[in-house]
């Protein structure tokens, strides 16, 4: 008795170039991915069992898909509709819940949390959660932002991107600031290590034994940073700072200086300072604006990385840990990779004043 004969798969080049196209792309759903090249190996004419062994599936899988994709061609690819239990919400309830998480706050706390609006609108915390979930709404979380005011905001913006993107020919660009008022921190008891399945465990009081502050020149060119540490951070010692930095340029390239607004980097003594270096550029940061000094991003993995979780007795220990700290940075430093350009920066800085404008005629 002959065995049933495989449903023939014969695609046009439309629906050929679909299902190579779904098998290319990293965001597919991998059952669909997986369907696709079932469909494929069948139309070069391999039968069920073939193509089952190639793809690691079960040759009735193979031909269920196979029979689906000829009756009904790509759309039987996608899943069944399942009925399942009827909906017990109303569009109506959803849209009062939304509006109501939107617009109104509870008596007794500045935002609605899951369980309070459950208790608010009769509904269980879970559906409440799924409603939340389906909107993006997380009541709980609140971020802060602060725009810059600066009126010159979108030259500077060009200016400093530009310098980041494409560098003048041999120049130096480094960007400058300061780490003011660094502590050195001791634990009250101390600290107990991690062991297996305990986490490393030190008392949320501590010890104060001074303060330090780092002033950086980050070099984006190779990661490089020129730090150094002093008990203060006056115009004195930003000079001190300057002086070290021409001490470790090479002669000849132009020294191009990101920095910010800080009043220490605009005193007489500063300006004469580089007035006599004309090969010596200086360009100001937006006030407000400090996410676009890279230097601030080093400051970042310093903190995370030594600060956060270091215990100094004194200020000479963590001024010794600051500069082991650049010192093994340095052997291997590598430059952060700027990759929004200022047209990108000032477009998302135009749609983000566009919705707080339209949000507070709203609330108007």
């Amino acid at each position: 008795m002959a065995g049933r004969v495989a449903d023939e798969v014969v695609l046009s080049a439309e629906e050929c170039a679909f299902l190579q196209a779904q098998v290319r792309r990293h965001k597919a759903a991998r059952s669909l991915a997986d369907r696709c090249r079932m469909i494929l190996l069948c139309a070069e004419g391999f039968q069920s069992k073939e193509v089952a062994e190639r793809l690691g599936a079960h040759e009735h899988t193979v031909g269920k898909w196979r029979r689906r994709f000829v009756k009904d061609r790509i759309v039987g690819l996608s899943d069944e509709y399942r009925p399942g239990r009827p909906r017990t919400v109303s569009d109506d309830q959803v849209a009062q819940v939304i509006e109501r998480t939107l617009n109104t706050l509870p008596k007794d706390a500045t935002h609605w949390s899951i369980r309070s609006m459950a208790a608010a609108t009769g509904l269980s915390h879970t559906t409440i959660r799924r409603m939340w979930a389906a909107f993006g709404l997380q009541p709980h979380r609140s971020e802060t932002f602060k725009l810059s005011t600066d009126p010159l905001f979108v030259d500077k913006v060009q200016d400093i991107v530009g310098l980041y993107m494409a560098p003048p020919n041999r120049a130096i660009v480094l960007c400058v600031d300061e780490k003011s008022q660094i502590q050195a921190l001791d634990r009250e008891q101390p600290v107990l290590p991690m062991a297996p399945g305990v986490a490393e465990r030190r008392t949320h009081t501590y010890i104060r034994h001074g303060t330090t502050s780092l002033f950086a020149a980050l070099d984006i060119a190779t990661g490089a940073v020129i730090g150094k540490c002093y008990k203060r951070h006056r115009a004195t010692e930003f000079l001190d700072f300057l002086k070290q930095i021409d001490a470790a340029m090479p002669d000849g390239p132009d020294v191009h200086l990101v920095m910010d607004n800080y009043a220490t980097h605009k005193t007489p003594t500063i300006k004469a300072w580089l007035a006599r270096r004309p090969h010596w550029h200086v360009h100001f940061t937006p006030t407000s604006a400090s996410w676009i000094n890279q230097v601030e991003r080093w400051f970042a993995e310093l903190t995370r990385k030594q600060l956060q979780r270091g215990v100094h007795r004194s200020t000479a220990e963590l001024e010794a840990d600051i500069v082991a700290f650049i010192e093994a940075h340095n052997e291997n430093p590598k430059p952060y990779r700027w990759v929004k350009s200022a047209d990108d920066i000032l477009a998302a800085v135009k749609r983000f004043c566009q919705r707080t404008q339209q949000n507070l005629c709203g609330e108007l």
